[in-house]
Protein backbone atom coordinates (compact mmCIF):
# COMPACT_ATOMS: atom_id res chain seq x y z
CA UNK A 1 0.00 0.00 0.00
CA UNK A 2 3.12 2.26 0.88
CA UNK A 3 4.46 2.03 -2.95
CA UNK A 4 0.97 2.71 -3.85
CA UNK A 5 0.40 6.02 -1.99
CA UNK A 6 4.21 7.19 -3.04
CA UNK A 7 3.25 6.40 -7.16
CA UNK A 8 -0.24 8.29 -6.49
CA UNK A 9 1.83 11.68 -4.72
CA UNK A 10 4.27 11.34 -7.79
CA UNK A 11 1.68 10.74 -10.61
CA UNK A 12 -0.61 14.06 -8.89
CA UNK A 13 2.55 16.43 -9.04
CA UNK A 14 3.97 15.12 -12.59
CA UNK A 15 0.24 15.98 -13.89
CA UNK A 16 0.18 19.64 -12.26
CA UNK A 17 3.27 20.48 -13.85
CA UNK A 18 1.38 19.44 -17.00
CA UNK A 19 -1.33 21.46 -16.29
CA UNK A 20 0.92 24.75 -15.61
CA UNK A 21 1.90 23.81 -19.17
CA UNK A 22 -1.76 23.93 -20.39
CA UNK A 23 -2.62 26.74 -18.49
CA UNK A 24 0.10 29.07 -19.63
CA UNK A 25 -0.71 28.26 -23.77
CA UNK A 26 -4.44 28.53 -22.92
CA UNK A 27 -4.61 30.45 -19.98
CA UNK A 28 -7.45 28.06 -18.41
CA UNK A 29 -6.01 28.07 -14.44
CA UNK A 30 -4.48 24.70 -13.34
CA UNK A 31 -6.74 25.20 -10.56
CA UNK A 32 -9.70 23.99 -12.29
CA UNK A 33 -7.60 21.16 -13.64
CA UNK A 34 -6.57 20.35 -10.21
CA UNK A 35 -10.48 20.48 -8.68
CA UNK A 36 -11.27 18.02 -12.08
CA UNK A 37 -8.59 15.84 -10.88
CA UNK A 38 -9.64 15.18 -7.35
CA UNK A 39 -13.18 14.93 -8.86
CA UNK A 40 -12.10 11.77 -10.68
CA UNK A 41 -10.14 10.63 -8.21
CA UNK A 42 -12.84 10.82 -5.76
CA UNK A 43 -15.05 8.64 -8.75
CA UNK A 44 -12.49 6.54 -9.34
CA UNK A 45 -12.43 5.59 -4.98
CA UNK A 46 -16.18 5.15 -4.89
CA UNK A 47 -16.13 2.43 -7.91
CA UNK A 48 -13.47 0.23 -5.57
CA UNK A 49 -15.03 1.15 -2.45
CA UNK A 50 -12.70 3.41 -0.57
CA UNK A 51 -15.02 6.64 -1.22
CA UNK A 52 -16.22 7.35 2.02
CA UNK A 53 -12.84 6.24 4.27
CA UNK A 54 -10.81 8.39 2.71
CA UNK A 55 -13.43 11.14 2.77
CA UNK A 56 -13.77 10.32 6.61
CA UNK A 57 -9.88 10.39 6.55
CA UNK A 58 -9.54 13.64 5.00
CA UNK A 59 -12.00 15.27 7.75
CA UNK A 60 -10.93 13.13 10.73
CA UNK A 61 -6.95 14.42 10.41
CA UNK A 62 -8.04 18.46 8.98
CA UNK A 63 -6.03 17.67 6.07
CA UNK A 64 -7.40 19.87 4.08
CA UNK A 65 -7.18 22.90 6.51
CA UNK A 66 -3.43 22.37 7.69
CA UNK A 67 -2.44 22.17 4.21
CA UNK A 68 -4.49 24.84 3.42
CA UNK A 69 -2.64 27.39 5.77
CA UNK A 70 0.68 25.94 4.94
CA UNK A 71 0.06 26.75 1.35
CA UNK A 72 -1.31 30.14 2.10
CA UNK A 73 1.91 31.20 3.65
CA UNK A 74 4.08 30.39 0.83
CA UNK A 75 1.77 31.59 -1.77
CA UNK A 76 1.61 35.24 -0.05
CA UNK A 77 5.80 34.80 0.60
CA UNK A 78 5.88 33.77 -3.00
CA UNK A 79 3.57 36.84 -3.94
CA UNK A 80 5.71 39.09 -1.61
CA UNK A 81 9.42 38.13 -2.91
CA UNK A 82 8.22 39.46 -6.63
CA UNK A 83 7.03 42.67 -5.75
CA UNK A 84 9.31 46.01 -5.92
CA UNK A 85 8.19 48.87 -3.76
CA UNK A 86 9.35 52.24 -5.98
CA UNK A 87 8.05 55.41 -5.98
CA UNK A 88 6.96 54.58 -9.67
CA UNK A 89 5.00 51.62 -8.87
CA UNK A 90 2.99 53.74 -5.76
CA UNK A 91 -0.17 54.63 -7.89
CA UNK A 92 -0.33 50.47 -8.45
CA UNK A 93 0.06 49.66 -4.78
CA UNK A 94 -3.28 52.55 -3.55
CA UNK A 95 -5.39 51.95 -6.02
CA UNK A 96 -5.18 47.47 -5.43
CA UNK A 97 -5.02 48.45 -1.99
CA UNK A 98 -8.51 50.41 -2.81
CA UNK A 99 -10.44 47.99 -5.05
CA UNK A 100 -9.08 45.24 -2.49
CA UNK A 101 -10.68 47.40 1.07
CA UNK A 102 -14.23 48.68 -0.99
CA UNK A 103 -14.54 45.57 -2.47
CA UNK A 104 -14.06 43.31 0.82
CA UNK A 105 -16.69 45.84 2.70
CA UNK A 106 -19.34 46.29 0.25
CA UNK A 107 -19.66 42.97 -1.55
CA UNK A 108 -19.22 41.34 2.42
CA UNK A 109 -22.16 43.84 3.69
CA UNK A 110 -24.58 43.35 0.54
CA UNK A 111 -23.86 39.63 0.35
CA UNK A 112 -24.55 39.24 4.23
CA UNK A 113 -27.93 41.04 3.91
CA UNK A 114 -29.21 38.92 0.84
CA UNK A 115 -28.53 35.73 3.11
CA UNK A 116 -30.11 37.19 5.86
CA UNK A 117 -32.73 37.22 3.47
CA UNK A 118 -32.57 34.14 1.45
CA UNK A 119 -31.72 32.10 5.03
CA UNK A 120 -33.03 33.77 7.51
CA UNK A 121 -30.14 33.90 9.36
CA UNK A 122 -29.06 36.80 12.26
CA UNK A 123 -26.98 39.18 10.78
CA UNK A 124 -23.73 38.63 12.44
CA UNK A 125 -23.84 34.88 11.56
CA UNK A 126 -24.73 35.92 7.61
CA UNK A 127 -21.18 38.23 7.77
CA UNK A 128 -19.22 34.98 8.91
CA UNK A 129 -20.49 33.29 5.63
CA UNK A 130 -20.33 36.62 3.94
CA UNK A 131 -16.74 37.85 4.24
CA UNK A 132 -14.99 34.06 2.95
CA UNK A 133 -17.30 34.47 -0.14
CA UNK A 134 -15.96 38.45 -0.71
CA UNK A 135 -12.21 37.46 -0.31
CA UNK A 136 -10.35 37.03 -3.61
CA UNK A 137 -7.78 34.09 -3.94
CA UNK A 138 -4.16 34.88 -4.56
CA UNK A 139 -4.03 31.08 -4.55
CA UNK A 140 -5.80 31.39 -8.03
CA UNK A 141 -4.91 34.85 -9.30
CA UNK A 142 -1.02 34.51 -8.71
CA UNK A 143 -0.45 32.08 -11.28
CA UNK A 144 -3.29 32.86 -13.49
CA UNK A 145 -2.02 36.40 -14.50
CA UNK A 146 1.32 34.92 -15.27
CA UNK A 147 0.97 35.99 -19.22
CA UNK A 148 -0.57 39.52 -18.62
CA UNK A 149 1.62 43.13 -18.87
CA UNK A 150 3.33 43.79 -16.27
CA UNK A 151 1.53 46.53 -14.50
CA UNK A 152 -2.12 44.59 -14.66
CA UNK A 153 -0.21 41.58 -13.12
CA UNK A 154 1.29 43.45 -10.71
CA UNK A 155 -2.10 45.12 -9.88
CA UNK A 156 -3.99 41.66 -9.64
CA UNK A 157 -1.27 40.25 -7.53
CA UNK A 158 -1.32 43.25 -4.82
CA UNK A 159 -5.06 43.65 -4.91
CA UNK A 160 -5.13 39.25 -4.46
CA UNK A 161 -2.63 39.87 -1.63
CA UNK A 162 -4.37 42.49 -0.05
CA UNK A 163 -7.78 41.33 -0.37
CA UNK A 164 -6.38 37.91 1.71
CA UNK A 165 -5.30 39.67 4.23
CA UNK A 166 -7.82 42.23 4.78
CA UNK A 167 -10.40 39.70 4.45
CA UNK A 168 -8.28 37.61 7.30
CA UNK A 169 -8.38 40.59 9.93
CA UNK A 170 -11.87 41.16 9.43
CA UNK A 171 -13.18 37.50 9.62
CA UNK A 172 -10.92 36.81 13.07
CA UNK A 173 -11.77 40.27 14.04
CA UNK A 174 -15.60 39.63 13.85
CA UNK A 175 -15.26 35.91 14.76
CA UNK A 176 -13.44 37.32 18.13
CA UNK A 177 -16.66 39.12 18.95
CA UNK A 178 -18.66 36.57 20.69
CA UNK A 179 -20.57 39.05 22.30
CA UNK A 180 -22.37 40.41 19.18
CA UNK A 181 -20.94 44.01 20.11
CA UNK A 182 -20.33 47.05 17.68
CA UNK A 183 -19.43 49.39 20.15
CA UNK A 184 -16.70 51.85 19.63
CA UNK A 185 -14.59 49.67 22.12
CA UNK A 186 -14.76 46.83 19.59
CA UNK A 187 -13.54 48.86 16.44
CA UNK A 188 -10.44 50.54 18.81
CA UNK A 189 -9.64 47.07 19.59
CA UNK A 190 -9.73 45.94 16.16
CA UNK A 191 -7.53 48.89 15.08
CA UNK A 192 -5.24 48.51 18.05
CA UNK A 193 -4.77 44.88 16.98
CA UNK A 194 -4.09 46.43 13.34
CA UNK A 195 -1.21 49.13 14.32
CA UNK A 196 0.38 46.62 16.40
CA UNK A 197 0.66 43.44 14.24
CA UNK A 198 1.97 46.22 11.50
CA UNK A 199 4.51 47.17 14.13
CA UNK A 200 5.57 43.63 15.44
CA UNK A 201 5.70 42.18 11.64
CA UNK A 202 8.88 45.17 10.88
CA UNK A 203 10.49 44.63 13.94
CA UNK A 204 10.28 40.45 13.79
CA UNK A 205 10.91 41.23 9.65
CA UNK A 206 13.87 43.03 9.77
CA UNK A 207 15.42 40.88 12.61
CA UNK A 208 14.69 37.75 10.54
CA UNK A 209 16.21 39.24 7.45
CA UNK A 210 19.71 40.47 9.43
CA UNK A 211 19.70 36.49 10.89
CA UNK A 212 18.84 34.79 7.41
CA UNK A 213 22.18 36.68 5.94
CA UNK A 214 24.04 35.66 9.01
CA UNK A 215 23.29 31.81 8.44
CA UNK A 216 26.25 30.55 6.94
CA UNK A 217 25.38 26.66 6.31
CA UNK A 218 23.76 25.26 3.70
CA UNK A 219 20.87 23.85 4.86
CA UNK A 220 18.88 27.26 6.10
CA UNK A 221 15.97 28.39 3.30
CA UNK A 222 13.71 25.35 5.37
CA UNK A 223 14.92 26.63 8.18
CA UNK A 224 13.82 30.16 7.78
CA UNK A 225 10.68 28.73 5.90
CA UNK A 226 9.48 27.36 9.24
CA UNK A 227 10.43 29.63 11.49
CA UNK A 228 7.68 31.67 9.31
CA UNK A 229 5.10 29.14 9.60
CA UNK A 230 5.97 28.51 13.49
CA UNK A 231 5.57 32.98 14.09
CA UNK A 232 2.57 32.50 11.80
CA UNK A 233 1.10 29.76 14.24
CA UNK A 234 1.85 31.62 17.62
CA UNK A 235 0.59 34.76 15.76
CA UNK A 236 -3.23 32.97 14.87
CA UNK A 237 -2.87 31.48 18.62
CA UNK A 238 -2.70 34.81 20.07
CA UNK A 239 -5.83 36.34 17.84
CA UNK A 240 -2.78 38.42 15.80
CA UNK A 241 -3.24 38.59 11.60
CA UNK A 242 -0.08 36.75 10.73
CA UNK A 243 -0.41 37.00 7.21
CA UNK A 244 0.95 40.57 7.50
CA UNK A 245 4.29 39.34 8.47
CA UNK A 246 4.81 37.15 5.85
CA UNK A 247 4.14 40.21 3.56
CA UNK A 248 6.49 41.93 5.10
CA UNK A 249 8.99 39.92 5.45
CA UNK A 250 9.12 38.89 1.92
CA UNK A 251 9.08 42.68 1.01
CA UNK A 252 11.68 43.36 3.13
CA UNK A 253 14.03 40.50 1.61
CA UNK A 254 13.13 41.87 -1.46
CA UNK A 255 13.46 45.59 -0.94
CA UNK A 256 16.77 45.88 1.32
CA UNK A 257 17.44 48.73 0.14
CA UNK A 258 14.10 50.70 1.36
CA UNK A 259 13.73 49.33 4.50
CA UNK A 260 17.31 49.44 5.54
CA UNK A 261 18.58 53.09 5.59
CA UNK A 262 20.84 55.09 7.48
CA UNK A 263 22.87 52.74 10.64
CA UNK A 264 20.96 49.94 9.54
CA UNK A 265 22.20 49.76 6.51
CA UNK A 266 25.68 49.06 8.37
CA UNK A 267 24.10 45.63 9.46
CA UNK A 268 22.46 44.62 6.38
CA UNK A 269 24.61 43.75 3.12
CA UNK A 270 22.33 43.99 0.62
CA UNK A 271 25.13 42.40 -1.84
CA UNK A 272 24.89 39.59 0.39
CA UNK A 273 21.10 39.39 0.20
CA UNK A 274 20.45 38.95 -3.63
CA UNK A 275 22.17 35.24 -4.07
CA UNK A 276 20.23 34.24 -0.65
CA UNK A 277 17.18 36.18 -2.31
CA UNK A 278 17.20 33.99 -5.66
CA UNK A 279 17.36 30.38 -4.15
CA UNK A 280 14.69 31.33 -1.29
CA UNK A 281 12.41 32.98 -4.01
CA UNK A 282 13.16 28.95 -6.01
CA UNK A 283 12.12 26.93 -3.11
CA UNK A 284 9.24 29.25 -2.26
CA UNK A 285 8.12 28.99 -5.34
CA UNK A 286 9.00 24.87 -5.74
CA UNK A 287 7.08 24.31 -1.71
CA UNK A 288 3.80 26.49 -2.77
CA UNK A 289 3.43 24.43 -6.20
CA UNK A 290 3.91 21.17 -4.38
CA UNK A 291 1.38 22.62 -1.54
CA UNK A 292 -1.26 24.11 -3.72
CA UNK A 293 -1.73 21.45 -6.00
CA UNK A 294 -2.50 18.67 -3.42
CA UNK A 295 -4.73 21.45 -1.38
CA UNK A 296 -7.25 21.73 -4.39
CA UNK A 297 -7.05 18.04 -5.56
CA UNK A 298 -8.07 17.07 -1.96
CA UNK A 299 -10.72 19.56 -1.93
CA UNK A 300 -12.05 18.31 -5.13
CA UNK A 301 -12.12 14.54 -3.17
CA UNK A 302 -14.34 16.38 -0.78
CA UNK A 303 -16.45 18.73 -3.12
CA UNK A 304 -20.64 16.54 -3.13
CA UNK A 305 -22.00 17.84 -6.89
CA UNK A 306 -25.00 17.07 -5.93
CA UNK A 307 -25.55 19.73 -3.72
CA UNK A 308 -25.24 22.23 -6.92
CA UNK A 309 -28.61 21.58 -7.76
CA UNK A 310 -30.41 22.36 -5.18
CA UNK A 311 -32.91 25.47 -6.01
CA UNK A 312 -31.87 27.69 -2.73
CA UNK A 313 -28.34 27.09 -3.34
CA UNK A 314 -28.66 28.04 -7.03
CA UNK A 315 -30.66 30.99 -5.99
CA UNK A 316 -28.15 32.32 -3.27
CA UNK A 317 -25.11 31.67 -5.54
CA UNK A 318 -26.23 33.12 -8.28
CA UNK A 319 -27.27 36.43 -6.78
CA UNK A 320 -23.74 36.49 -4.58
CA UNK A 321 -21.98 36.46 -8.32
CA UNK A 322 -24.39 39.40 -9.59
CA UNK A 323 -23.67 41.37 -6.43
CA UNK A 324 -19.88 40.36 -6.53
CA UNK A 325 -19.31 41.58 -10.35
CA UNK A 326 -21.73 44.45 -10.38
CA UNK A 327 -19.93 45.77 -7.12
CA UNK A 328 -16.57 45.03 -9.01
CA UNK A 329 -17.29 46.93 -12.06
CA UNK A 330 -18.30 50.29 -10.17
CA UNK A 331 -14.97 50.01 -8.12
CA UNK A 332 -12.83 49.31 -11.21
CA UNK A 333 -14.70 51.72 -13.59
CA UNK A 334 -13.35 54.46 -10.63
CA UNK A 335 -10.13 53.11 -9.88
CA UNK A 336 -8.96 50.76 -12.81
CA UNK A 337 -11.04 52.27 -15.77
CA UNK A 338 -8.00 52.32 -17.85
CA UNK A 339 -7.47 48.62 -17.64
CA UNK A 340 -10.70 46.96 -17.10
CA UNK A 341 -11.01 43.67 -19.01
CA UNK A 342 -10.10 41.27 -18.39
CA UNK A 343 -9.59 42.41 -14.68
CA UNK A 344 -13.00 42.86 -14.38
CA UNK A 345 -13.42 39.02 -14.34
CA UNK A 346 -10.31 37.97 -12.47
CA UNK A 347 -11.85 37.70 -8.64
CA UNK A 348 -12.11 34.20 -7.75
CA UNK A 349 -12.55 32.39 -4.59
CA UNK A 350 -10.68 29.40 -3.41
CA UNK A 351 -8.40 28.99 -0.78
CA UNK A 352 -8.93 31.26 1.93
CA UNK A 353 -12.76 30.94 1.34
CA UNK A 354 -12.47 27.29 1.98
CA UNK A 355 -9.72 28.21 4.89
CA UNK A 356 -12.13 30.42 6.33
CA UNK A 357 -15.21 28.19 6.30
CA UNK A 358 -13.41 25.78 8.47
CA UNK A 359 -12.65 28.47 10.86
CA UNK A 360 -16.18 29.56 11.21
CA UNK A 361 -17.08 29.35 15.67
CA UNK A 362 -19.62 26.92 16.67
CA UNK A 363 -21.48 29.39 17.90
CA UNK A 364 -22.21 31.22 14.44
CA UNK A 365 -22.66 27.93 12.15
CA UNK A 366 -25.83 27.81 10.95
CA UNK A 367 -27.56 24.51 9.32
CA UNK A 368 -29.79 26.89 7.32
CA UNK A 369 -26.41 27.83 4.81
CA UNK A 370 -25.61 24.78 2.58
CA UNK A 371 -21.70 24.33 1.97
CA UNK A 372 -22.93 24.21 -2.08
CA UNK A 373 -23.53 27.51 -1.85
CA UNK A 374 -19.43 28.42 -1.43
CA UNK A 375 -18.63 25.27 -4.03
CA UNK A 376 -21.13 26.82 -6.89
CA UNK A 377 -19.14 30.40 -6.26
CA UNK A 378 -15.73 28.82 -6.30
CA UNK A 379 -15.89 27.11 -9.25
CA UNK A 380 -18.53 29.92 -10.90
CA UNK A 381 -15.94 32.99 -10.07
CA UNK A 382 -13.04 30.21 -11.48
CA UNK A 383 -15.04 29.46 -14.79
CA UNK A 384 -16.10 32.86 -15.54
CA UNK A 385 -11.96 34.11 -14.68
CA UNK A 386 -11.09 31.44 -17.19
CA UNK A 387 -13.53 32.24 -20.34
CA UNK A 388 -12.46 35.92 -20.17
CA UNK A 389 -8.53 34.59 -19.98
CA UNK A 390 -8.96 32.71 -22.84
CA UNK A 391 -11.13 35.47 -24.84
CA UNK A 392 -7.92 38.05 -23.86
CA UNK A 393 -5.97 35.44 -26.16
CA UNK A 394 -2.92 35.52 -24.87
CA UNK A 395 -3.05 38.27 -22.23
CA UNK A 396 -1.44 41.17 -23.27
CA UNK A 397 -4.01 43.02 -24.83
CA UNK A 398 -4.98 44.82 -21.73
CA UNK A 399 -5.60 48.63 -22.26
CA UNK A 400 -9.24 49.79 -22.72
CA UNK A 401 -8.64 53.04 -22.91
CA UNK A 402 -11.48 54.17 -24.85
CA UNK A 403 -11.10 57.96 -23.89
CA UNK A 404 -7.48 58.10 -26.46
CA UNK A 405 -9.54 57.19 -29.56
CA UNK A 406 -9.84 59.70 -31.76
CA UNK A 407 -11.68 59.07 -35.35
CA UNK A 408 -9.95 61.99 -36.88
CA UNK A 409 -6.93 61.18 -35.77
CA UNK A 410 -5.61 57.55 -36.77
CA UNK A 411 -2.42 58.21 -35.08
CA UNK A 412 -4.30 57.71 -31.77
CA UNK A 413 -4.73 54.24 -32.60
CA UNK A 414 -0.99 53.75 -33.22
CA UNK A 415 0.06 55.03 -29.94
CA UNK A 416 -2.88 52.47 -28.44
CA UNK A 417 -1.02 50.18 -30.49
CA UNK A 418 2.25 50.63 -29.09
CA UNK A 419 1.04 49.99 -25.62
CA UNK A 420 -0.54 46.46 -26.43
CA UNK A 421 2.04 44.67 -28.45
CA UNK A 422 5.50 45.16 -26.18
Amino acid sequence: MDYYIVIGFSIIIILSHFFNVISSRTNIPSVILLLGLGMIIKAGLDFFGYGDAVDSTIRRYDILPVIGTMGLILIVLEAALDLKLTRERWPVIWRSFAVALLSLLITSTVVAHLLTYFLFIELIQAYMYAIPLSIMSSAIVIPSVANLMEEPREFMIYESTFSDILGIMMFYALAGNTTGDFSGTFAFGVFFNIILTIILSILISGALVWIFQQITTHVKLFLVIAILMLLYAIGKLAQFSSLVLILVFGLMLNNPELFFRGKLSQHIRVGNLKPLLRDFHIITLESAFVLRTFFFVIFGLTVALSSLWSIKVLLVSVSVLIVTYLIRYIIMRIFQRDMLLPLLYITPRGLITVLLFFQIPALYLSDDFDPGIMLFVIIATSLIMTSALIRNGNGKAIPVKTDYFDEDDPTEFDHVSDDIDP
